[in-house]
């Protein structure tokens, strides 16, 4: 069952609960579509169309409570498509293994995630017995770009067709920032306020977290307002100014989470003076950010590896086993360092 709409390719995606070979097939299709409207070459849409069938067929075949999304991706000068899928079992013991051609738990050829490391041009992978899998690949027309420093997912309410929740990422002035945003309520108006703010802070003028906060306030003074938060990671330190619930937590390696501040208010209607806060951000640590429909009860230390992982694989793992269904979800993660 799809839980996007079916028409156009939204830069959330489309997303799919996929339990049945039907669904599986729509898959393929809507890989087949999205490779059309991103203009990818002949052979790259063949490989992709492989790719989301070979993964969606596994979710088939051997997890459950499956879910697919595809989305677009996006650099200065070409587009792809990446494919993030998730499970909630039952796991694999051997990943190295199960990700070698030939393998296969139930008498199949073993031959889908093989071919999906082969075809895609990134794929990551991370999987603990008992709790499910989360595989992240991607399929580019031309050279592949170097990781992701930032990523983030977002789901909508059950029974909605679009986020309230959003997030974003720039590089402007020598600074790597990030924002999450919950736009009030959900639906059409909640993520048209989401949308405000997104291209309010794409926009923005070069400057600290607190400044940029300031200017979303300003330019979403026409919407119905929304919780949001801006990060600046950077070596050794990192940066945050907030209005609103949105939670943000430093999870240093080996040690112990730190939660981030962030004020009372609604952007674009009330708030008190914005401030900004810095915290230490040791080598390797991860910066989670996330709306109010993800519980703040997740422990990365219960998924082991997880948090060396790609930003993708540890926010769909957080979306998948933190998020409600209940609300609108976003979980965003980054990494440290500054602009080389």
């Amino acid at each position: 069952m799809s839980l996007a709409p079916d028409e156009g390719l939204a830069e959330s995606g489309l997303w799919f609960r996929v339990e049945a070979s039907s669904t599986a097939a729509a898959v393929r299709r809507a890989a087949e579509r999205v490779a059309a409207e991103l203009g990818l070459p002949e052979a790259r849409a063949n490989d992709l169309a492989i790719v989301a069938a070979e993964v969606a067929g596994n979710l088939v075949k051997h997890a459950d409570q499956g879910v697919l999304v595809l989305r677009p991706v996006r650099t200065a000068g070409q587009a792809g498509v990446e494919l993030i899928a998730a499970d909630s079992g039952p796991g694999m013991a051997d990943v190295e293994r199960s990700l070698n051609d030939g393998h296969s738990t139930s008498g199949t050829l073993g031959i889908g995630l093989g071919a999906v490391a082969r075809l895609a041009s990134w794929c990551d992978l991370h999987s603990v017995p008992g709790k499910g899998t989360v595989l992240a690949a991607q399929v580019w027309p031309g050279e592949v770009p170097p990781p992701a420093w930032a990523a983030g997912l977002t789901r909508p309410l059950t029974g909605e067709t679009v986020s309230g929740d959003g997030y974003a990422t720039r590089e402007a002035g020598g600074r790597r920032q990030v924002l999450v945003c919950d736009g009030l309520g959900h639906g059409p108006l909640a993520a048209a306020a989401t949308q405000a703010a997104v291209a309010a802070f794409h926009t923005a003028p070069a400057g600290p977290p607190a400044a940029v906060v300031e200017h979303l306030h300003r330019s979403m003074r026409h919407t119905r307002g929304a919780a949001l938060a801006v990060a600046e990671p950077g070596d050794g330190v990192l940066r945050y100014a907030g209005l609103g619930n949105i939670g943000g937590t430093i999870v240093p390696p080996g040690g112990q989470r730190r939660g981030l501040v962030s004020l009372p208010g609604i952007a674009g209607h009330q708030r008190r003076q914005v401030r900004e806060y810095e915290y230490e951000l040791a080598p390797g640590a991860v910066l989670v950010m996330h709306s109010d429909g993800v519980v703040d009860r997740w422990d990365l230390a219960v998924y082991p590896g997880l948090a060396s992982r790609s930003p993708q694989l540890i926010a769909a793992t957080l979306l998948r086993d933190a998020g409600t269904r209940r609300d609108d979800a976003c979980v965003l993660v980054a990494r440290a360092g500054t602009l080389a």
